[in-house]
């Protein structure tokens, strides 16, 4: 049975994909069998194979081996806004049962499976409930993206707290430099580390060109492989 990760972060826009594939990398460089899964993605785009979503397709390329795109992203809507408002306007609703098979017939693929939330924690799904029962119900391991702006301390602090209230261990947590100057960013650092009790798994600078690469050498993936440093 494969290990199933999932990222969340303290909001939208904070770089969960970009840590989520450049886990994968870092992970698959050290010769781990990884691939991704996005269970609810909004915002996709009209292709001649159906909807797509760029998040999710970042997250199938970034994989050791290739899986069917419906056992990647298995709802997918067109609309960029909140989940459970593009699934009421498609008339579906957003199972956890058929999140948690669909990631039953992805984890016998690979050694870990490396799940990106979509929006924060607590986005309300449809008809009732969160997307995090769905890492509930598995009880996954949670990493958290932290958006390194101002606001960030009360966002990422508020966001660990549901976490552990719940069945899902909080592995660690990543912080992302979303603009190129944030004032004692430091002094922010140092107060997340003292407050939200798990390692720091790295720290991105900020990146007016994304890159994947560049984002994994950031990386502390020992914890996550249980290699003590």
């Amino acid at each position: 049975m494969a290990r199933g990760i999932f990222i969340t972060g303290t909001d939208t826009g904070v770089g969960k994909t970009l840590i989520s594939c450049a886990l994968m990398h870092a992970l698959h460089t050290k010769g781990v069998q990884v691939v991704g899964m996005k269970p609810v993605a909004s915002g996709s785009e009209h292709t001649p194979d159906g909807l797509r979503n760029e998040d999710a397709l970042a997250l199938q390329r970034a994989a050791s081996k290739h899986v069917d795109y419906a056992l990647v992203n298995p709802y997918c809507f067109a609309p960029a806004i909140a989940p459970h408002l593009a699934a009421r306007q498609a008339g579906q609703h957003l199972e956890v049962a058929h999140l948690t098979s669909t990631y039953r017939r992805i984890e016998a693929l690979a050694e870990i499976v490396v799940v990106e939330g979509a929006g924060g924690w607590r986005v309300p799904s449809e008809p009732a409930g969160y997307l995090s029962d769905f890492p509930e119900a598995l009880q996954l391991d949670v990493i958290l993206v932290v958006g390194l702006r101002l606001g960030c301390l009360n966002h990422a602090l508020l966001t660990a707290q549901a976490i552990q209230m719940g069945p899902c261990r909080l592995l660690g947590w990543v912080g992302n430099h979303l603009e190129p100057v944030f004032t004692e960013v430091d002094a922010n650092v140092q107060t997340l580390n003292q407050r939200l009790g798990v390692p720091c798994l790295g720290l991105i600078p900020y990146m007016a060109t994304l890159s994947v690469q560049g984002a994994a050498a950031r990386l502390n993936i020992n914890p996550i492989l249980g290699i003590n440093t």
